[in-house]
């Protein structure tokens, strides 16, 4: 599963002149358990798909040129830019920032997009390492092999010791 899921489940005409208004598309963005909605005209997928060809090849973007006020054609549009957009996150490890900013998805992980959620499926080998450094380190277990001359970990061995079984105990 992919971290990011889009859809475009409706889309509405705006204008009061059918000739001179335009159609604005409603897209649903799922992301890492997060969703909101951008809208967006047309123009707007094809200026995206020109920047895109500078960078990835990108998969067809359904023709410009159409009857925006037939429903028919417009619901034929609608099913075509959710595939295109689809299309884009599939096909694409890195996704652009460009791609990004038109979903508006910010603070977005540079990291493949399967890995970029914390996925536990995905947890690759380098997120799994410590990002700090350890306080105390015993090199032997020290219940099993004590020794007189390691008084700092015998001391550490006490303090737990007494905190666990004697909570009350109070030294003088």
């Amino acid at each position: 599963m992919h971290p990011i899921e889009v859809s475009i489940p409706s889309f509405r005409s705006e204008g009061s002149n059918v000739e001179k208004g335009y159609t604005v598309f409603k897209i649903e963005v799922l992301m890492c358990g997060r969703q909101h909605t951008v809208e967006k005209r047309y123009s707007e997928f094809h200026a995206l798909h020109k920047m895109l060809k500078k960078i990835i090849k990108p998969p067809e973007i359904p023709s410009k040129h159409v009857r925006n006020w037939v429903p028919k054609v417009l619901e034929q549009r609608r099913q075509g830019l959710e595939l295109y957009l689809q299309t884009i996150i599939m096909e694409n490890e890195v996704l652009p920032k460009i791609f990004l900013d038109f979903l508006n998805i910010r603070h977005f992980p540079s990291l493949p997009k399967t890995e970029s959620c914390g996925s536990f499926e995905t947890e690759s080998e380098e997120s799994s390492k410590l990002t700090h450094q350890p306080a105390l380190l015993f090199l032997r277990d020290p219940y099993l092999l004590p020794t007189t001359n390691d008084t700092f970990s015998n001391m550490v061995i006490e303090g737990v010791i007494r905190g666990i079984f004697y909570p009350d105990f109070q030294t003088s």
